[in-house]
C-alpha cells in the first residue's frame, strides 16, 4: 500500500453521505489535511445517494455498495463509518478484496464478530486499524507521559465518573438501534469503551474485574412518533478492578447528562495527584483539562498540554471532533512507513471486546 506523499494512500469511505454525519464531521476533514492520504471514493446506501454525496464533497468516485468500493483499483484503504451492525459484512468485503481497513469502534456487535474479522485479516496478511482515537488525544498522550515520568509517583488508585450524553431522558432521531443490545452499539461499547481504552493506554490493562450494570430508564418515548421503546441496554455501568500495576480502579458511567459532574478522572499516587475534567464522558472527542499537584504543592493547578503534543498539519481542526481522528490517521502513516503497529489493530479490538464481555459477565449480563 502506498505510504509516501508522492504516492498517497487512496481512501474509500463507506458511509459518507451528503447529510451531516460522523464521517463528514470527523474523518473527511482530518483526511484532507494529511498529505499522505487522498479521498478518492465513497459508497452510500444507494447509487443515487452516493452520487449526491460525491458531488457535495468533491470526490471523484461514487459507489452504491461497499463491495463495489472495496473492489475499486483506486482504493487502498477502506474506511468503515456505518452503524455497528453493518460492520461485519462491509469489513469482510474489504478484506476479501485484499484491502487494508480502518473500522470505527466497536469493530463488531460482539467478541465473535471481532474475532472473525481479525482472523480473516491475519490470514490474508492485511493491515487493519480500529478507531479507538482517545489514546491519540494530545491531553491523553500528555497524561500518559506525566504518569510514566513519575509525576504522581507510584499509582495507588484511579477513579472516573462520567456521563454518556445519550442513553438518558432524550430520544434523538434514529436512536432506536442504540437501545437494542443485539446491535452492539450502546453506552457500554461506545463512550465507556472509548474512554476505558484511553484510561488503560495511560495506566495499563485491567487484570481483575467486578461490575454492576443496570437499566434504570425502562421506557423511553420517541417524541416524533409517540412510540414507547423499552431499552435492554445498560444506562448505568459501575466497574471496579485492579490494573496490571496493582493500582485499584473504579469507573461509574451513567446515561444522559448530570447537573453535577459529567467527567472527572482522578489518578492518585504516592507523590501526587492528577485530575482530568470535562463536560461529558466521550473521551475520544471531547475537550478536557488536566490539573495536578505533587509534593508540597498547596493545591491543584492546571497543567497545559505542551505544543509538542499537537500536529501542526491538523491545526485547522484543532479543538474539533476531527482532531483526534486526524491524529490517529497521522499515526497510521507512520505505522505504514516504519512497520510499527501503534494504532490499535483488529487484534487489539478483539482484546478490548473481550474486556467489555468480562465486564458484562461480572455484572451477570452474559
Amino acid at each position: 500500500m502506498p505510504s509516501s506523499p508522492q504516492s498517497p494512500i487512496g481512501v474509500g469511505i463507506v458511509g459518507l453521505s451528503a447529510r451531516r454525519g460522523w464521517a463528514t464531521r470527523g474523518h473527511l476533514p482530518a483526511l484532507r489535511l494529511l498529505d499522505g492520504f487522498e479521498v478518492r471514493a465513497l459508497s452510500a446506501s444507494s447509487a443515487e445517494s452516493a452520487e449526491r454525496a460525491a458531488e457535495k464533497h468533491g470526490i471523484a468516485h461514487a459507489y452504491g455498495s461497499a463491495a463495489e468500493l472495496a473492489a475499486a483499483d483506486e482504493v487502498d484503504l477502506v474506511v468503515v463509518t456505518v452503524k455497528v451492525p453493518d460492520h461485519r459484512e462491509i469489513v469482510r468485503a474489504a478484506l476479501t478484496a485484499g484491502k487494508a481497513v480502518f473500522s470505527e469502534w466497536p469493530l463488531g456487535t460482539g467478541v465473535a464478530e471481532a474475532e472473525e474479522l481479525a482472523s480473516l485479516a491475519a490470514g490474508r496478511g492485511l493491515r487493519t486499524f480500529t478507531g479507538l482515537q482517545a489514546r491519540f488525544a494530545p491531553l491523553v498522550r500528555h497524561l500518559r507521559d506525566l504518569v510514566a515520568d513519575g509525576y504522581v509517583g507510584e499509582v495507588l488508585s484511579t477513579s472516573l465518573v462520567a456521563s454518556g450524553r445519550g442513553w438518558g431522558a432524550d430520544f434523538p432521531e434514529g436512536a432506536e438501534y442504540l437501545l437494542d443490545r443485539a446491535s452492539g452499539a450502546n453506552m457500554l461499547t461506545i463512550p465507556f469503551g472509548h474512554t476505558l481504552d484511553g484510561l488503560t493506554s495511560v495506566l495499563g490493562d485491567l487484570d481483575e474485574i467486578s461490575a454492576v450494570t443496570a437499566t434504570r430508564r425502562r421506557a423511553l418515548t420517541d417524541p416524533r412518533s409517540g412510540r414507547v421503546h423499552r431499552p435492554d441496554v445498560a444506562d448505568q455501568v459501575v466497574l471496579g478492578g485492579v490494573l496490571s500495576s496493582g493500582a485499584v480502579a473504579s469507573v461509574h458511567f451513567r446515561g444522559g447528562l448530570s447537573r453535577g459532574t459529567n467527567f472527572r478522572w482522578e489518578i492518585n499516587g504516592t507523590d501526587g495527584d492528577l485530575v482530568v475534567t470535562g463536560d461529558h464522558g466521550h473521551l475520544q472527542m471531547g475537550e478536557y483539562v488536566i490539573t495536578g499537584a505533587r509534593g508540597s504543592d498547596p493545591g491543584l493547578a492546571e497543567l497545559t498540554v505542551p505544543e509538542r503534543y499537537f500536529d501542526p498539519a491538523l491545526d485547522a481542526v484543532r479543538g474539533t471532533e476531527a482532531y483526534n481522528v486526524g491524529a490517529a490517521y497521522a499515526q497510521i502513516l507512520r505505522d505504514l512507513a516504519d512497520g510499527t503497529s501503534v494504532v490499535p489493530d483488529f487484534a487489539h479490538a478483539v482484546r478490548h471486546h473481550r474486556v467489555l464481555e468480562r465486564i458484562e459477565g461480572a455484572a451477570g449480563r452474559v
